[in-house]
């Protein structure tokens, strides 16, 4: 996936089969913050920051939990900083340096999309809807009795102006103010 924010273009790559210890991977990067783990991380996800084509800058991240993929609404690329799902965190990421601002475990399992409102981000993720925010201090987390994806993998998350809407594996609705109470 490419973006094109001001004069940088932001490239992010799929590196699942990254290996940190190899020196036969296919890209290189500046950086690395890969969480330290006894288990193989099952989402690495590269990127890089060009300028009128050239790469100035490179980092790999990647964290525990489950998988992540990338997708339109997996980041949010604002003009000085990349906020990135992967695996069971959210990382912040200063563009165009990609020096880490800060990183955010928002879920148990996996973080699968981010959202900006007013004053933070929402984070749909397997287990918990999460508000963070700007500085990635939780503000809230609410769980389900199941996991928050549909059977059907269609519409089952949603963020409004003034609630959130999640729908669960046994397709039970749940809907949140903001402030993360419930309404009915």
């Amino acid at each position: 996936m490419t973006f094109e924010i001001e004069k940088y273009q932001i490239e992010l790559i799929d590196e699942s089969d990254f290996n940190p210890d190899s020196n036969n991977n296919l890209n290189k990067y500046l950086k690395n913050y890969l969480t330290e783990s006894d288990f193989k991380l099952p989402t690495k996800i590269g990127i890089k920051v060009l300028e009128n084509g050239t790469e100035i800058n490179s980092v790999i991240i990647g964290a525990e939990g489950g998988a992540t993929g990338l997708h339109k609404t997996s980041q949010i690329i604002e003009s000085n900083r990349i906020l990135i799902c992967c695996c069971d965190s959210v990382f912040c990421l200063d563009l165009p340096t990609l020096n880490l601002i800060w990183k955010t475990k928002v879920d148990l399992i996996t973080a699968f999309e981010i959202f900006k409102i007013e004053n933070g981000f929402i984070i749909h993720g397997e287990l918990e809807i999460t508000r963070i925010d700007n500085y990635g201090k939780i503000i809230w987390q609410n769980g389900g009795t199941d996991i928050f994806v549909s059977q059907n993998g269609n519409n089952n998350f949603e963020v409004q102006d003034n609630f959130v809407k999640a729908i669960d594996w046994d397709n039970r609705i749940y809907k949140w103010n903001l402030d993360g109470v419930e309404i009915k």
